[in-house]
């Protein structure tokens, strides 16, 4: 779809008298005036045409390359999902960087947080985070900022709302609350769960993740035994002796920024530390 613009016109007016002022002022060869003319033609059609469903012009695709080209394999599958299940985001200024959760386990070191798309019973809970790009057309105003997370039967499990103050450039907002897992009875079996993310009840992400029992619940399944809930010294004693596989091994100084701007991992590696 083509569609023209007035926006850009008072800068265009401008640079046709300049080079329209640069033709008559001094005798220039042809080849000259036929670039010259060429680049004005160039700059009309790139400032005043829209091209495809996103309605960009080429200015703003040109401006915006650098800034998709951070965008994570994560946030663009959580992008074109959320595409595909609600339409089109069009919302050209907020551009979503980067999706995931960050998962809070309590060892003998005290408490260890990981990046991660696979949780357990075993995590004392887990938040959402997203990263976005904020273009100075949506910037200096509130947005409200919603996570969802459904299990693997689609009922809601999670929902937090918070207010957040768009600034200029990139912008790293993690939820204020936590799901709790440790000891949740609500909580129970395994498979994939959803993380949904809003803006403004505009939906721009779907992130896919995975819940998996823990250790002590596969033992009393492995047994037989019935499963009861169990409070957290329980959790504790019970993995005592156990050995947790952790997706990324951190060192004692990691920083929630850190975390932050890791990339996600998909698969588990290294044995950690005993866990208390």
């Amino acid at each position: 779809m083509i569609r023209l613009k007035r926006r850009n016109t008072a800068w265009l007016i401008a640079m046709g008298l300049l080079i329209g002022f640069a033709l008559l002022a001094a005798p220039v060869s042809a080849a000259v005036q036929i670039s010259l003319l060429g680049a004005f033609a160039v700059a009309v059609i790139a400032s005043m045409i829209e091209l495809g469903p996103e309605r960009e012009t080429l200015l703003e695709v040109l401006h915006r390359a650098p800034v998709r080209r951070r965008i994570t394999p994560q946030a663009r599958e959580a992008a074109e999902r959320a595409a595909s299940r609600a339409g089109f985001f069009n919302r050209g200024g907020l551009v979503l960087l980067d999706i995931g959760l960050i998962a809070m386990q309590t060892g003998v070191d005290g408490l260890a947080m990981r990046r991660t798309r696979n949780i357990s019973k075993d995590d004392d809970g887990v938040r959402p985070f997203i990263t976005l790009f904020v273009d100075h057309e949506e910037a200096d105003r509130q947005a409200v900022i919603r996570y969802e997370i459904y299990n693997q039967l689609g009922d809601e499990q999670y929902v937090h709302e918070m207010k957040t103050y768009l600034r200029e450039g990139e912008l790293k907002l993690l939820a204020d609350h936590h799901l709790p897992l440790a000891g949740n009875t609500s909580i129970d079996g395994n498979g994939d769960w959803d993380l949904r993310v809003y803006v403004d009840n505009n939906l721009i992400g779907m992130h896919n993740l995975m819940l998996s029992p823990s250790v002590n619940e596969r033992r009393r399944r492995l047994s037989g035994e019935e499963e009861f809930g169990e409070s957290l010294d329980q959790r504790r004693r019970n993995l005592r002796d156990a050995v947790i596989v952790d997706e990324i091994e951190e060192p004692e100084t990691t920083q929630l920024k850190d975390l932050l701007q890791q990339p996600s991992t998909t698969s588990r590696r290294g044995l950690s530390r005993n866990r208390r």
